[in-house]
């Protein structure tokens, strides 16, 4: 007798390993700020920790989308590019006279068919993600420097410039933003049957699409919420910087993927958390910031990241060796 999806349990989780795992994180990340504050006096004050804090916001989303395409086996390589079109889009529609929430509904909504093209690209098409998110990543960045003609679009708007500058109960608001994405993020992937179904999707396509998920639809899913949580960022990225460049967000991809590799989620598909990403992506941002704050060779932070993805993806490896 077939199964129904909704008798569909994904591998149970081994939840003292990732509260275990999760624990250790938070560690790390305690331990980088305790010994940058001992090494560089200006670490602690408020508008470095203000500055980290909304850098850390943005990589945090990305990466939480990210994570839920990675839970699938799959990659999307275009957020970062997603993002500097976006600041575009909205960009242009505020200038056009477009109301503050229709521009943003309208940008959030140009995430949403992206990520919709990227579904129909890998299910229908048969593409490989990494070759359908790759030919976005540079057809986002071609059409955004067509509509500006190479240049960027300013935003006068100051309610909406303003967002992102401003505190909350001495909180920056962009860091309350991942708050508001995380928590439904939870709901949906750890407490509903939904995340269960894009575990499965993750260990075993074929054997949940004969147990009676429907496989297509959620990697449709997946790559939705990956492009709009990007397209989000782009909003909020706009907010921070006062205009719409195409070019801005460059590389945001690779910080994305390394936040939630960093946090437990592996890059074989099936294993993943809404924590893990989040607590990964301020633990890069605090190594960027206190090499920033150290003058340490920009482009030694990218070489930094790249070898954190190639240690962590090796462990990730060795660990699914001795599992099976």
């Amino acid at each position: 007798m077939t199964a129904t999806p909704t008798e569909i349990v994904a591998p149970p989780p081994r939840r003292k390993m990732n509260i275990l795992f999760g624990l250790t994180l938070i560690g790390l990340l305690i331990f980088l700020w305790i010994v940058l504050g001992l090494v560089t006096p200006s670490f602690w004050t408020p508008l470095n920790i203000s500055n980290l804090l909304r850098q850390g916001a943005m990589t945090a989303i990305l990466a939480l989308g990210q994570t839920f395409v990675i839970i699938t086996a799959g990659i999307d390589l275009s957020v970062g590019a997603i993002v500097g079109f976006c600041t575009v889009i909205i960009a242009w529609l505020l200038q056009a006279g477009v109301p503050v929430w229709g521009a943003i509904v309208l940008t959030l909504a140009i995430g949403v068919a992206i990520g919709a093209f990227h579904g129909f690209g890998i299910v229908h098409m048969g593409l490989p993600p990494f070759i359908i998110t790759l030919a976005t990543l540079t057809s986002l960045r071609g059409i955004g420097l067509l509509i500006t003609n190479g240049s960027t679009i300013n935003i006068t708007n100051e309610n909406f410039s303003n967002f992102a500058r401003a505190d909350l109960l001495s909180i920056p608001s962009l860091f309350w933003m991942v708050i508001l994405v995380a928590v439904p993020s939870f709901i949906f992937l750890h407490l509903s049957r939904w995340g269960r179904y894009l575990f499965a999707v993750g260990s075993n396509a074929e054997a949940a699409r004969l147990s009676g998920v429907n496989v297509k639809g959620m990697i449709y899913l997946a790559y939705i919420l990956s492009a709009s949580f990007a397209a989000f960022v782009g909003v909020l990225l706009a907010s921070r910087i006062a205009i719409g460049n195409a070019t801005q967000a460059d590389g945001w991809e690779l910080q994305a993927i390394a936040s939630s590799v960093i946090g437990g989620t592996s890059l074989f598909g099936a294993v993943g958390s809404v924590h893990g990403p989040l607590i990964g992506a301020f633990i890069l941002a605090t190594i960027n910031n206190g090499a920033n704050l150290l003058n340490v060779n920009s482009f030694w932070q990218r070489i930094i990241t790249g070898l954190l993805i190639i240690v962590i993806v090796f462990f990730d490896q060795l660990r699914r060796r001795k599992s099976n």
